[in-house]
């Protein structure tokens, strides 16, 4: 009974872990996910079906870096956790690329509530959970300031010091397919829900 107990945890044993950024339900075989899979002797036709049936409530294409484990059964789990920051601030702020020169040039601008919205998404990911909202927003401040993406406050807004009145809704970045769909928790955000 022992050898038996023996060669079953030899085959759960971890082989390796893998960090990818693949596109939502646009995951195909091919050179970047061979590269990673391939070596491992996992089926990367299979990943693409599990991990394209886990994003489907998302937008196409958008990035998710998915932590893949390999075991030494040639079995496999994947966690995928949200976008990155820098994804959800150039959405926002309607940019292709921050800028060149950071501190120097400021190419566009987000609203605190908009990095209130993706804090509230970067908290879903487990190991972001712990952090507090107010932390998570400060780090994004500091990541748009990197980006060449200046804050605006709301009461600037609401101040008409830009061109948003009061009550207008300020989106994010429309992660999901359905904004209208209902959520369970009302603390949730209603741009996206991220399978762990």
């Amino acid at each position: 009974a022992a050898k038996a107990q023996t060669s079953e945890a030899a085959k759960m044993s971890i082989v390796r872990t893998v960090r990818l950024r693949v596109p939502a339900g646009n995951a195909k075989p091919g050179p970047a996910i061979g590269q990673a899979l391939g070596p491992l002797g996992i089926n990367m036709m299979e990943f693409c079906k599990a991990f394209n049936d886990s994003t489907t409530k998302l937008v196409k294409d958008t990035p998710i870096p998915v932590l893949l484990t390999a075991y030494a059964n040639r079995t496999f789990t994947f966690v995928n956790k949200s976008p990155p920051t820098t994804w959800f601030l150039k959405n926002a702020a309607g940019l292709e690329k921050g800028t060149t020169r950071p501190g120097h040039e400021m190419v566009g601008e987000v609203t605190l509530k908009q990095v209130f919205e993706i804090a509230k998404i970067k908290q879903q990911d487990e190991h972001l959970a712990h952090v507090p909202l107010r932390g998570l927003c400060r780090s994004i401040v500091g990541t748009a300031g990197s980006m060449g993406i200046t804050v605006i406050s709301d009461q600037a807004l609401v101040n008409g010091e830009y061109p948003v009145e009061e009550g207008d809704e300020v989106e994010v970045a429309a992660v999901a397919k359905d904004d209208d769909e209902e959520w369970e928790d009302e603390g949730e955000s209603n741009y996206g829900q991220f399978n762990r």
